[in-house]
C-alpha cells in the first residue's frame, strides 16, 4: 500500500511515540466514551429557539421568517424547524445569522483560498492546524506569505499541534519566531516543554484560519504537504513513490461566526500560556450581508461530553428523510451504532462513505467489524478507492449540515480538541449530498452477500482491532 498520512492518526515518524502512549494508557485505565442519553438534546416546543444577528438578538417572528428563507419547502420548513429546535436543545449558544459561507473542496481549493485569505489580511491572522508545515500554493510558500505580512505590520499568531507537526521543519519555524510570528506548541511532546497539565494523548486535531476576526477558514484539510499537487494531478512524492489524492472539506465563512473561531482560539491560546498578545485593532464595524444560520462547535477532552458528540447523536436520532454521512475515520461508539441503525430501521436513507483502506489499519478493521450489522439495518455503505478520503462531513434531512475537524471515531470523542461548524439551511446541505453523490459514483458499494463471504482473517483482524478502538 502506498504510504499515506492523516491528521486523525500520527505521522510515521512518531510510531514509536504513539506506541508508548497507548502503553501507558492500558496501565493508566481505560478511557471511556459517555454516554448520551435520548433526552440530551431532545426538542423541546417548550423552549423557543435562539438567533443572534448583527444587531442582537432576533424575535421570534423574525425567527420564523428567518427560517422560512432557508428552505424551498413546506416539508424542508418543518423539518429545519425541528433540527433548529434540537439544536436549542443542545446549544451552549445561539444560533448566528448574517454569515456567507462557500465549500471547499480538496487541498488546492483550500490551499487558493487560505492564501488569498491570508493576503488580504490587514491586522490580524490567526492559525490553528494539527499539522502546519511550509506549503505551498501556486508557485507561493507559506513562509514567504506569513513573513511578508509580518512586514506590513500584521500581526500573525500560530497554534501547532506537537504531535501533529512532528516533521515540520525546525528552520520554518524559527524562521517565523525570527519574523515575528507568535507561535505555541500545543501540548509538547517533550515534557520539559509543557507549560500546561496534560495527557500526551490530548492533541488539538483543530484547523482554525481566521483573517481580522471577521472572516474564518475551517474544516478538516491540514496545512500538510500532502495536499500539494503535481501536473499529474497526484500529491506530493514520498521516498520517490506519488501519493494517493486526499479528498477532503473545508467551509469558508464570512461573517460574525468568525469571531467564535477565534474566540477559542484565544482560550487555547491562553491555556497553553502562550505570549501575551497585544490587543488588535477592533473589527471595521458594519452588518454582515450573509443570509446563513451557523453554530461553532469547540470539543475537547475537559468538557464530561463533547458538546458536537451530543450535537451529532441527536440529530442523527431524530432524523426523518436521510443521513449521509463522509467519514475519514469510522469507528463507531455504541451509541453512534444504534443511532445509524434504528434511523435505517425506522425508514430513513442511512449512506455511509467510507475509505477502503488508510494509514490506520485498525481503525480500518474496526470500521469493516460494524458492517454486518449496519448493512442488515439496511445502512448504505459506499467505499473509496484510489484516494486518501480524509473528509468529515454530515448532513440530515437535506437541511442540517457539518464540515469540521472531528472524526467518526472514539478519539474525536475521548482525546482531540476539535471544531465543527453546523450550518442549518438548504443550500448548505444540497451543496454537500452533490459532492457526496459524486464520490459515492465513484466508489464501491459494499454488498451484504459477499461482505458475509470475507475471509476468517480478516474477521480475527477486526475482533483484534476492537481492543484498541478507545484510542482509534
Amino acid at each position: 500500500m502506498t504510504p499515506m498520512r492523516s491528521a486523525n492518526v500520527f505521522p510515521p515518524c512518531v510510531n514509536a511515540v504513539i506506541g508508548a502512549c497507548l502503553g501507558l494508557a492500558l496501565l493508566g485505565g481505560c478511557a471511556s466514551v459517555p454516554q448520551v442519553s435520548p433526552s440530551m438534546g431532545h426538542a423541546s416546543s417548550a423552549e423557543a429557539p435562539q438567533m443572534v444577528g448583527p444587531r442582537g438578538q432576533l424575535s421570534a417572528g423574525k425567527i420564523a421568517a428567518k427560517t422560512a428563507q432557508l428552505t424551498t419547502s413546506a416539508e424542508d420548513d418543518a423539518l429545519l424547524r425541528r433540527h433548529i429546535a434540537i439544536e436549542q436543545g443542545v446549544a451552549e449558544g445561539p444560533l448566528i445569522i448574517g454569515q456567507t459561507t462557500h465549500l471547499l473542496r480538496d487541498g488546492p481549493t483550500t490551499f487558493r483560498a487560505t492564501f488569498a485569505a491570508i493576503s488580504s489580511a490587514r491586522r490580524l491572522i490567526d492559525m490553528e492546524y494539527f499539522i502546519f508545515q511550509d506549503v505551498e500554493s501556486d508557485g507561493v510558500r507559506l513562509g514567504d506569505l506569513l513573513v511578508a505580512k509580518r512586514g506590513e505590520g500584521v500581526t500573525v499568531n500560530v497554534i501547532y499541534d506537537s504531535v501533529g507537526s512532528s516533521s515540520t521543519s525546525a528552520a520554518f519555524l524559527d524562521r517565523l519566531r525570527q519574523a515575528g510570528v507568535n507561535l505555541v506548541e500545543y501540548n509538547p511532546v517533550n515534557p520539559l516543554k509543557a507549560k500546561a497539565r496534560y495527557s500526551v494523548n490530548d492533541r488539538d486535531h483543530r484547523k482554525i484560519l481566521v483573517i481580522d476576526g471577521t472572516s474564518a477558514i475551517m474544516g478538516g484539510v491540514n496545512l500538510d504537504t500532502g495536499y500539494e499537487v503535481s501536473a499529474a494531478g497526484q500529491s506530493h512524492d514520498v521516498d520517490g513513490k506519488p501519493t494517493l489524492r486526499m479528498r477532503d472539506t473545508d467551509i469558508r465563512i464570512d461573517g460574525p461566526a468568525a469571531s467564535q473561531l477565534e474566540a477559542l482560539f484565544l482560550a487555547h491560546w491562553r491555556a497553553q500560556h502562550g505570549a501575551a498578545l497585544e490587543a488588535p485593532a477592533p473589527a471595521a464595524a458594519g452588518v454582515s450581508k450573509g443570509q446563513d444560520v451557523v453554530r461553532i462547535i469547540g470539543s475537547s477532552p475537559a468538557h464530561a461530553v463533547p458538546a458536537y458528540y451530543v450535537t451529532l447523536l441527536s440529530q442523527i436520532r431524530s432524523a426523518q428523510k436521510s443521513v449521509t454521512i463522509c467519514a475519514a475515520f469510522f469507528v463507531p461508539t455504541v451509541d453512534e451504532m444504534k443511532a445509524l441503525t434504528a434511523a435505517a430501521r425506522r425508514g430513513v436513507d442511512v449512506r455511509l462513505l467510507l475509505p477502503d483502506h488508510g494509514d490506520s489499519p485498525l481503525s480500518i478493521a474496526v470500521g469493516h467489524s460494524h458492517y454486518a450489522e449496519l448493512l442488515a439495518a439496511g445502512v448504505k455503505i459506499y467505499e473509496t478507492h484510489d484516494l486518501v478520503l480524509h473528509s468529515k462531513t454530515v448532513t440530515i434531512d437535506g437541511v442540517w449540515s457539518v464540515i469540521g475537524s472531528s472524526n467518526f471515531d472514539h478519539r474525536s470523542v475521548i482525546f482531540n480538541d476539535e471544531v465543527d461548524a453546523v450550518v442549518l439551511g438548504g443550500q448548505t446541505a444540497q451543496d454537500l449530498e452533490a459532492m457526496f453523490a459524486d464520490d459515492q459514483a465513484a466508489a464501491q458499494p459494499v454488498d451484504a452477500a459477499t461482505w458475509s463471504r470475507r475471509p476468517m482473517r480478516a474477521r480475527l483482524d477486526e475482533a483484534y482491532a476492537r481492543i484498541w478502538q478507545d484510542w482509534l
